[in-house]
């Protein structure tokens, strides 16, 4: 079924709120779409999406200790110290004692880590549900899901 060509005339309030319903319906099916993809091929590199994403929290080149990681991933630091496990026995992080406080350990990505987290990067950056898109059509999208998402601030990000 083709897409209906977009009206210049304001549709009337009953008609905006079906409407809108509908594109929220439609934005819940892609971002569904996208994480079905993510997920199959994180899993074939074997790791679960939150080993994944943690190990992209982590800068290869910038040592980090594990409460920085639980603080940029938004969770608690008993979970964080399962997921390094994870990576760690999975031979991509290993725990090395902080120079400036010894009693400290920070995390660092090693080199099979570094491979694998630019190939999570890739995977979470994947667009093939966008390659029906022309360029104009794919910045229009942009710019449109920018304005919905204030920004590009997620839920909970704002300074109050």
């Amino acid at each position: 079924m083709a897409p209906q060509p977009v009206s210049a005339v304001p549709p009337d309030p009953a008609d905006r709120a079906a409407l809108a319903g509908d594109v929220v319906r439609r934005i819940t099916h892609v971002a569904a779409a996208l994480r079905h993809h993510q997920d199959r091929e994180i899993a074939e590199l074997g790791l679960t999406p939150a080993t994944a994403r943690a190990l992209h929290e982590l800068d290869p080149d910038l040592p980090l200790p594990a409460r920085d990681l639980a603080e940029g991933l938004g969770c608690d630091r008993s979970n964080v110290t399962a997921l390094v496990d994870k990576l760690e026995r999975a031979g991509l992080v290993e725990r090395h004692a902080d120079p400036a406080d010894r009693r400290q350990k920070t995390l660092v990505v090693t080199g099979s880590g570094r491979q694998v987290r630019a190939r999570v990067h890739q995977v979470m950056s994947d667009s093939r549900l966008l390659a029906g898109l022309t360029d104009e059509e794919l910045a229009t999208l942009r710019e449109l899901v920018w304005k919905v998402s204030d920004g590009g601030c997620p839920e909970g990000c704002d300074d109050d």
